[in-house]
């Protein structure tokens, strides 16, 4: 892999632990450390497949669940009765959880009230054209939200065809250019459908690379009806064309 996409929005650790404890329908006051550290380490070997670009943040954030887990597992030490009981090694990582959920959720009640306001002068594009406005509220998909949507397209596909031998080269400024035309002719494409046309593993990744890299350019726009349901991938009515054009422009390496 020799194209990296970084994300200007893209979320962090703590992002994807309560991503992980909402997925799961935990307790946040009482994470099953095991399972969580189990698909944390999931999703950070699906990112380094995609070639992301990986904060140093993650990597300590699982060295930090790792050593949560050990102490977990670990038989609790003989004390005298007397003693203060021993804190729980989750409670500090609860702590700076729910301290940053109080803090995200004030940004995004934030941003709702910027949206709204930004309502009152509405823009001239007409919108109806790319999304029906029949249609009922809508939540925003994360990073995390594709790349497990992108796991189960992998794993659904055969073993053989992983192991086929393609002569064609694919690259992301090709495909770049197939999804945004595919968004020309249809507005709203269900997440899975991008990718019916992909023959090989290689060609998985780089349509699901130019993706991100039309979600960076802020091309395309990627939402679910219902949390944790199916996506949908919608062109950006207020956003077409200068930047995906520069982008292409200088994108040397984009072959996978």
């Amino acid at each position: 892999m020799t194209y990296k996409v970084k994300l200007d929005v893209f979320e962090g650790p703590l992002d994807l632990l309560l991503y992980l404890i909402k997925k799961e329908e935990a307790d946040i006051f009482d994470i099953p450390i095991s399972k969580i550290t189990e698909q944390y380490l999931h999703y950070m070997e699906y990112m380094e497949l995609l070639d992301l670009h990986i904060a140093g943040e993650f990597i300590v954030m699982a060295a930090t669940l790792m050593h949560i887990k050990s102490r977990l597992l670990l038989p609790p030490d003989e004390q005298p009765p007397e003693e203060i009981e021993e804190e729980d090694p989750r409670a500090e990582l609860v702590r700076r959880l729910i301290e940053y959920k109080k803090f995200k959720e004030a940004a995004g009640e934030l941003s709702e009230l910027e949206r709204r306001r930004s309502m009152v002068f509405p823009r001239s594009v007409d919108e109806t054209q790319y999304i029906d406005q029949t249609e009922g509220p809508y939540f925003e998909a994360s990073i995390f939200d594709l790349i497990n949507a992108f796991s189960t397209i992998l794993k659904s596909v055969s073993r053989e065809a992983f192991l086929e031998v393609v002569k064609d080269e694919f690259t992301v400024e090709e495909k770049v250019h197939e999804l945004f035309h595919m968004l020309v002719e249809q507005p709203v494409i269900n997440f899975k459908d991008i990718f019916k046309k992909s023959r090989s593993k290689i060609e998985l990744i780089a349509t699901f690379l130019a993706l991100l890299e039309l979600i960076r350019l802020k091309e395309v726009m990627v939402r679910q009806h219902n949390i944790f349901g199916e996506i949908e991938v919608v062109r950006n009515p207020n956003n077409i064309g200068p930047k995906l054009k520069a982008a292409v422009e200088g994108t040397p390496n984009g072959a996978v």
